[in-house]
């Protein structure tokens, strides 16, 4: 009978992530498929042929990890299914043929495809996407279990009960409709592909937008969180920085001040593209934004400040990482201040148009960037704008602390 390993194998690069593979040996003849994971060296047990979750692993990489390892079994005990059925065949086999039937299985229904496309679309470099697409297929195995769902079974009842099963788990409607959004993206490949008949499975389901309840807190509310002594904890201190350099910046967002360079900054003037939206910003930079700066040892790295510290080295989950952090240290300082609602780096952006807003800067000025409702309408306004009537209106709100 076929005996069934996972393969690790390192990165010619040290700091790189190594892949895993699934090896067949039958006949001693032994062949090898890769299944789209990768773990570092030092999670991965060689003795026990598993990965592990260090001591220490942060929130986000213990989840990923838990994932890898999930996915693994689920891997494992397909494969062995499929060796099962080829010894009760009483036929004789390769272990070619099993990889043959493993790859063929890999579309037989909607979790096997979602996971064959996330699995290419990382091949190809669209991280972006296949990171967006796991969430949403995570979130959907937690509703329906790890077992494959055929594609004839993908209709309009499954979808209205994995709404009410997130609706009973307290998700809002807006992350709902981003699943679902997902979810017919993936089965709309699908029926491209010609794998399944286009069943309509999300008629019923929401996949609109709602506009969101402003996240912004009192002026009085900023000038308590600035001048709070955090000097005994310094990633409380960072996170809260992090939150004023964002409101200093008219609400720049966290990917994009985590990814602001040294020379961003030119002449007294601040300019970069946003991540999102590759819309072009001029900021005029002011001596509250530099004091930030000037806090920190940056020397040895080209970014402004110490959020991206291993240049060159996925630098997209140390971003995510950093990003959960400051968040989880400001929602425990928005407690410590008594906020009302959870403090996040978003409240920033928020904030700042509400104050200018209550302040009676122009509409046009502040563009509702936080209150339009598209992003279009925003950059329509904010490119016709002379930067010099925002820096003002900048000037005032920081003024006013």
């Amino acid at each position: 009978m076929a005996t069934v390993k996972i393969k690790f194998r390192p990165s010619i690069v040290s700091s790189k992530e190594g892949t895993l593979s699934i090896q067949i040996i039958h006949n001693r003849i032994a062949r090898q498929i890769g299944i789209g994971y990768k773990v570092f060296p030092h999670e991965w047990d060689r003795s026990r042929s598993e990965v592990i979750i260090p001591p220490g692993t942060d929130e986000l990489r213990r989840a990923h990890l838990t994932t890898v390892k999930n996915g693994i079994n689920e891997n494992v005990f397909a494969v062995d299914n499929i060796i099962k059925r080829l010894e009760l065949s009483g036929n004789r086999y390769t272990s070619a043929q099993v990889i043959e039937a493993y790859l063929s299985a890999q579309t037989d229904g909607f979790v096997s495809y979602m996971r064959s496309l996330i699995h290419q679309l990382n091949q190809i470099g669209k991280n972006r996407t296949a990171g967006t697409y796991t969430t949403t297929m995570n979130s959907f195995i937690r509703f329906y279990g790890i077992k494959e769902v055929p594609w004839e079974q993908v209709d309009a009842k499954l979808m209205v009960r994995y709404e009410v099963f997130l609706k009973e788990n307290g998700i809002c409607p807006n992350t709902s409709s981003y699943y679902m959004r997902n979810l017919r993206a993936m089965y709309n490949r699908a029926v491209e592909c010609e794998l399944t008949f286009h069943r309509n499975p999300f008629r019923d389901v929401y996949t609109g937008v709602d506009k969101t309840v402003k996240r912004a807190i009192p002026q009085d509310a900023i000038k308590r969180l600035r001048d709070l002594n955090l000097n005994s904890r310094p990633s409380a201190d960072l996170a809260r920085d992090i939150f004023m350099f964002s409101f200093y910046t008219r609400g720049m967002s966290f990917i994009d001040i985590a990814f602001l360079r040294k020379e961003d900054i030119q002449n007294g003037i601040l300019s970069y593209r946003r991540k999102k939206t590759n819309q072009h910003i001029v900021v005029k930079w002011e001596k509250q934004m530099q004091e930030i700066v000037d806090k920190y040892d940056t020397v040895n790295s080209p970014y402004l400040l110490p959020l991206i510290k291993n240049v060159g080295q996925d630098e997209r989950r140390q971003y995510l990482t950093a990003a959960h952090r400051i968040n989880r240290n400001l929602k425990t300082i928005g407690k410590q201040l008594g906020l009302s609602m959870p403090l996040t780096c978003y409240v920033a952006r928020h904030t700042w148009a509400s104050i200018a807003k209550s302040k009676n800067i122009p509409i046009s000025v502040i563009s509702e960037a936080m209150g339009h409702d598209s992003e279009s309408t925003t950059r329509i306004y904010l490119a016709s704008l002379d930067t010099s009537v925002i820096d003002k209106a900048n000037k005032l709100i920081i003024g006013l602390l």
